[in-house]
């Protein structure tokens, strides 16, 4: 495999969503120094629609471990969207994944495992891998899960 993400993308056949447009005020992403921000993404299907479910209900620990990496196919997209080639990213630094879940569920690292492991996938292990906090939480439009991220430009 070629290190460059965008070769990564297309040996893996991934599809991108539309990106989101904010749906607040705030910036989709941000620059700072070397430092790429992207404000919360939700899963986002490939024909526009929101997914929606909450953990423990609607949603089993696959189902919406498959919404969290649908998170990272959304943020892929607003990256490219709005920064431009993802090869200008050198590694993933920092994720906080939020999973819409009933009290009793507590499988929300597992869940979020759906965006870290595509993040793996396009980055590498090395570079995709960064630090992580993964909670439970109510999410607007009863999205299953969000996640906000920050990444280490080249």
């Amino acid at each position: 495999m070629d290190n460059l993400p965008s070769e990564r993308i297309k040996q893996l056949g991934l599809q991108f969503p539309p990106a989101p447009k904010p749906l607040g005020v705030y910036k989709p992403l941000l620059v700072v120094d070397n430092f790429l921000y992207i404000s919360g993404q939700g899963p986002i299907n490939l024909d526009g629609t929101l997914m929606i479910g909450r953990a423990g209900d609607d949603l089993n620990e696959d189902e919406a471990k498959l919404a969290a990496r649908q998170v990272g196919l959304t943020m892929l997209s607003t990256i490219q969207t709005h920064f431009g080639s993802l090869d200008k990213i050198k590694r993933v630094v920092k994720v906080l994944g939020m999973v819409n879940s009933t009290p009793d569920f507590g499988r929300q690292p597992y869940v979020v495992n759906g965006f870290s492991e595509l993040m793996a996938d396009v980055f590498g292990k090395e570079n995709g891998i960064g630090v992580r906090s993964a909670v439970g939480m109510m999410l607007p439009d009863n999205i299953p899960v969000e996640v906000e991220a920050m990444f280490q430009l080249h």
